[in-house]
C-alpha cells in the first residue's frame, strides 16, 4: 500500500490559494506521482456586523465587514522526491498549509 499525503490549503485570497495548488500539480507533473484535487471545500464567511454610530445616537446604520476562507484540498502519493519538492514551495502571506502522512 502507498503512503499518501493530504495537503489542506486555507487562505482569505482564493488567487493564492489556486497559485500554490497549480505549484504542486506542476511538482506532481515533473517526479510522475498521482495526485487528487484540488478539491473545493466550502468557502467560510465569518460575517461581523458593527454600528457606525461610536454613542447610540442617531439612525441605525451598521458596518457589515465580511472575510472569506477559501479552503482546497489535495491527494498525493507520498514519494521522497515529490515531498522534498512540497517542502520547498514558495508559499504566499495569508496561506496556510498542512500535510498529513496517511498509511
Amino acid at each position: 500500500m502507498v503512503q499518501t499525503a493530504r495537503i489542506s490549503l486555507s487562505g482569505t485570497n482564493a488567487k493564492k490559494v489556486e497559485g500554490v495548488c497549480s505549484q504542486i500539480r506542476a511538482i506532481s507533473e515533473r517526479t510522475g506521482v498521482n495526485m487528487r484535487g484540488p478539491i473545493p471545500l466550502p468557502t467560510k464567511r465569518l460575517r461581523v456586523p458593527v454600528r457606525k454610530s461610536p454613542d447610540g445616537e442617531g439612525s441605525e446604520t451598521w458596518d457589515r465587514w465580511e472575510m472569506r476562507v477559501h479552503k482546497r484540498l489535495i491527494d498525493l502519493d507520498a514519494d521522497e522526491r515529490a515531498l522534498r519538492q512540497l517542502m520547498r514551495i514558495q508559499v504566499p502571506d495569508g496561506v496556510n498549509i498542512e500535510i498529513i502522512l496517511r498509511g
